[in-house]
């Protein structure tokens, strides 16, 4: 195992650094929604994508973007620091952000096609090191030896997703309707100029940071516990002659960082702890991958718990897949004129998504968790899981409410003789969509905000740019799902001869509705599957003075 982590500098404490972090994060979200937001009409309409590639093609961006962060967390975690994986991370982000700019105006049209999606990619490398540790990094910024900070700490996360909804709610105003009505180059330099700024603030910021030093690999303890804990399958709690309590890798060095209490969850991992004869009876230093600590063997239970959550918190990211996909193809059918010379682009209206969050959060902040306060005595109000829970409830009736307003919107197409005629502008007003945008963002303040906070705290310290990458990494995943249920639904409906593909490029004939339904059931297994996993989780318990801490 390599060192402990330490801090290389003191804080200048909590809100006050994590302020100069924000702003890169803000600009990257900035940048991010600036590209993700309208990615979809770009394919379509400039590279002339069929719909259904177009829309595989942007969830497996979106999903390779998500997965990039496992191996940028890691990395930061083991060796490299969280500080200097975002500092290179917001470099490799500015130099694909310049490439796309480039792509999208100054290469010649046979090779745009190539260029762009290299240009993508490269971003995505720049997700991979920005998302799991720039919140982390943040966070790392509170010292919870200290009341006050604490305090700020509980309240974080809310305000942390406030920041980077607002950069997402400015690319979607502002980047989407300059890239449709005045040049694709432009947006896109816009982007790129924030994102550089952002960084200069960064820097400048860098003198007050509060930083550990990476611990080496944390999957090595994890592997330890598993193999150690083979090796002694065979041995009874009889036999043992008492359990490890002595921890050489325990993350310490920071202020309030203490040993975790042992639980009966995977009670077969308690082996790796026991001390047999052999370890009783040998000179030699211990052997990790033969014993393991109590605080070791707690730490590999905190980690497998948290997988049950991830696999079932998938749906949500396939329901959220869909606002830059189908949902803009709905709005693009519709009447989106507010006056005879301004056009609402279609994919503007995610910021209807963006303004629920930024209501729900300010709501859930100060009227929902004072009130379920005083109803359950909980400082937090709810619990983390039970604000998911909520989350994965809101994602269902979205997909419900979206399928009836498709059956709506092609009951006017057939009114109006438009069903052959799937360019024309169907009669009905673009606002009977704002229902389900407004569901879709209060599904995901309820349930990322929950992810974040839950994959933070509920980790070992040593790997939280590692948690922090595993709860975006839902997103990814959620996102190839969605690729590959397209392709299946494509495949069915399309063989079944009921009338032609569900999701083909007409879909004033094709079958939007049915596939928002199976969603829609999906997800209702999901949920039901989620609130047996979540009845089985055990918060992560600390030693304080002999004993251990309530439920957090």
């Amino acid at each position: 195992m390599a060192q402990n982590s330490t801090l290389e500098k003191p804080s200048r404490g909590g809100w006050k650094s994590a302020i100069f972090i924000i702003f890169v994060e803000v600009a990257e979200r900035f940048a991010y929604y600036g590209v993700a937001g309208n990615l979809f009409m770009y394919l379509t309409k400039v590279l002339g994508q069929p719909t259904a590639t177009a829309a595989k093609n942007v969830n497996t961006w979106q999903g390779v973007s998500a997965i990039f962060p496992v191996v940028g967390g890691f990395l930061a975690d083991s060796y490299v620091g969280r500080y200097k994986t975002i500092l290179f991370s917001s470099v490799v982000y500015l130099i694909g952000l310049i490439l796309l700019t480039v792509a999208v105006s100054a290469v010649p049209l046979q090779l745009r096609h190539t260029v762009f999606f290299v240009a993508l990619y490269i971003l995505s490398i720049g997700e991979g090191g920005h998302k799991p540790c720039v919140q982390t990094f943040a966070a790392d910024q509170f010292d919870e030896s200290i009341p006050s900070e604490k305090l700020a700490k509980s309240s974080f996360f809310n305000w942390w997703y406030v920041g980077i909804v607002c950069g997402a709610t400015a690319a979607v105003l502002v980047v989407i309707y300059v890239e449709d009505y005045v040049g694709w180059s432009v947006g896109f330099g816009m982007l790129a100029a924030a994102v550089a700024a952002a960084l200069v603030v960064f820097l400048i910021g860098s003198w007050g940071y509060r930083r550990q030093a990476p611990v080496g690999s944390p999957f090595t303890r994890v592997a330890q516990v598993v193999v150690a804990a083979f090796r002694k399958r065979r041995l009874s709690e009889r036999e043992a002659r008492g359990v490890c309590s002595e921890d050489e890798g325990l993350v310490g060095g920071g202020a309030g960082v203490r040993a975790l209490s042992r639980t009966s969850q995977f009670r077969f991992l308690d082996k790796a702890m026991m001390i047999d004869e052999k370890d009783a009876t040998s000179n030699e230093k211990r052997n990790p991958w033969r014993l393991c600590s109590v605080n070791q063997v707690e730490e590999a239970k905190l980690v497998l718990q948290l997988v049950p959550i991830w696999l079932s918190c998938l749906m949500f990211a396939v329901v959220i897949a869909q606002l830059g996909t189908y949902f803009t193809k709905q709005g693009s059918t519709l009447n989106r004129t507010i006056t005879p010379k301004f056009q609402i682009p279609p994919a503007s209206f995610q910021v209807i998504t963006g303004l629920t969050i930024l209501i729900s959060v300010l709501l859930y902040e100060r009227a929902l968790i004072p009130l379920s306060r005083a109803l359950t005595g909980r400082q937090s109000g709810i619990t983390v899981l039970q604000r998911i829970g909520t989350g994965l409830a809101f994602s269902i009736l979205t997909m419900a409410v979206a399928a009836l307003v498709e059956s709506r919107r092609v009951s006017v197409a057939v009114e109006n003789g438009l069903l052959d005629r799937p360019r024309s502008i169907v009669p009905m007003a673009v606002w009977w969509l704002v229902p389900q945008y407004v569901l879709c963002g209060l599904s995901d303040v309820f349930t990322v905000v929950g992810l974040q906070e839950l994959f933070y705290e509920q980790m070992p310290v040593g790997m939280r740019s590692v948690g922090a990458a595993a709860y975006i990494t839902v997103t990814g995943v959620g996102s190839f799902l969605s690729s590959g249920l397209i392709s299946v639904v494509q495949w069915i409906s399309g063989v079944s001869g009921g009338g032609g593909e569900w999701l083909g490029d007409n879909i004033n004939r094709a079958g939007l509705e049915y596939f928002y339904w199976v969603l829609a059931g999906m997800s209702v297994v999901n949920l039901c599957v989620y609130v047996c996993v979540a009845k089985r989780f055990v918060y992560k318990r600390v030693e304080v003075d002999g004993g251990g801490t309530p439920p957090l």
